[in-house]
């Protein structure tokens, strides 16, 4: 049996303000996010995302999330799980998600 290093995530402390606009800028990423802020903590594993990309570009959008400190992920058996970092990063950006949420 193979085991897949644990992902690498940056604090949203060390999130540039371009890194996270960047991040919640692209369409697939932003469904993620939405989606994330409607579930409970480490209940959604990547594959639960009903999202018009393949595995490895859904892999890509995780990883520019974490990347910003919008996402944690864990590995829970054979899944990984997913929050969204929503206290952490609304200490960084206040009022960011709220805005990206809203949806208007």
């Amino acid at each position: 049996m193979t085991h897949r290093a644990a992902p690498e995530h940056t604090h949203p402390d060390k999130v540039p303000l371009i890194t996270a606009l960047d991040a919640l800028g692209d369409p697939v990423r932003l469904q993620l996010v939405r989606e994330l802020a409607q579930s409970r903590e480490w209940t959604r594993s990547c594959g639960s995302f009903d999202v018009p990309v393949r595995k490895a570009a859904l892999s890509h959008h995780f990883s520019v999330l974490r990347a910003a400190g919008l996402v944690e992920q864990r590995d829970d058996g054979p899944k990984r799980v997913n929050r969204l970092r929503r206290e952490e990063f609304d200490a960084r950006f206040p009022g960011l998600l709220d805005l990206v949420l809203r949806g208007d």
